[in-house]
């Protein structure tokens, strides 16, 4: 009776987590350039010298779908939209670089660039800086160009180059902290052939009315497994009464 209890305890741990990413695609459903988080589910057999008749479930957020957003104009010189499947590289909050598509980028106070995140970009030699005040234009393969107000007529000076990141061929996962990442540290190599779209950015994929339907369908696995444990006792309880007719 206890395996039946804990295989519907591990399929309703697993049914919460799909429940918790899905209701984080739906919070993040109008967040620049996010992608969809994407949960699997896998069996966990139990080893031992009897049969492995019964395997739990174990469910967690392994990747994220990486189609492409609805790109929109938006007008803004800070904003961009990476073409292909190109990731903007940015460092995390421990050091280490993390991955994303979200473009919507702005100068903080002390004139670190960041994106939408508040997570400074990183170009060829760590977190771009740039000169408080200056009128700053992001061209198109990613080079963060600086205008002195001061003289308007001169011509933009490049001041830095953004670390456009190819993950073609590399093992890239989505964290908690919804980043993507390499597995086990390391870094994507820069793609010199990446391009960006100024003055636009691209939405988030995730598509409101299917995830929709994914909670409910999340909801109801769980209330079939809680119908489960409620047999199980059901069962239990029975077997008791028969035992004490003895």
């Amino acid at each position: 009776m206890d395996r039946l209890i804990y295989t519907a305890l591990s399929g309703m741990d697993a049914a919460m987590n799909r429940q918790r990413a899905v209701a984080n695609n739906l919070a993040n459903a109008s967040t620049p350039g996010f992608r969809a988080e994407e949960l699997s589910v896998k069996p966990v057999t139990i080893k031992g010298d009897g049969f492995e008749a019964r395997s739990l479930s174990q469910g967690a957020v392994r990747g994220a779908n990486m189609d492409g957003g609805t790109v929109t104009h938006t007008g803004q010189p800070m904003d961009i939209a990476l073409v292909g499947n190109a990731l903007l590289a940015l460092q995390a909050s421990d050091g280490t670089e993390v991955y994303s598509r979200r473009g919507d980028l702005r100068v903080s106070a002390t004139g670190v660039l960041e994106n939408g995140d508040g997570l400074p970009v990183l170009g060829e030699a760590g977190p771009i800086t740039v000169p408080a005040g200056s009128q700053l234009a992001i061209g198109e393969d990613g080079g963060v160009f600086l205008r002195d107000p001061a003289t308007p007529e001169a011509p933009p000076e490049l001041v830095a180059q953004i670390k456009l990141a190819n993950p073609e061929g590399s093992a890239i996962i989505k964290d908690l902290d919804g980043f993507l990442r390499v597995p086990g540290g390391g870094a994507l190599p820069g793609d010199p052939t990446a391009r960006v779209i100024a003055g636009s950015l691209e939405g988030s994929n995730v598509d409101t009315a299917t995830t929709l339907v994914q909670m409910i369908e999340a909801q109801r696995s769980f209330e079939q497994r809680t119908k489960i444990i409620s047999t199980a006792d059901d069962l239990d309880q029975a077997g008791a009464r028969l035992m004490s007719l003895r």
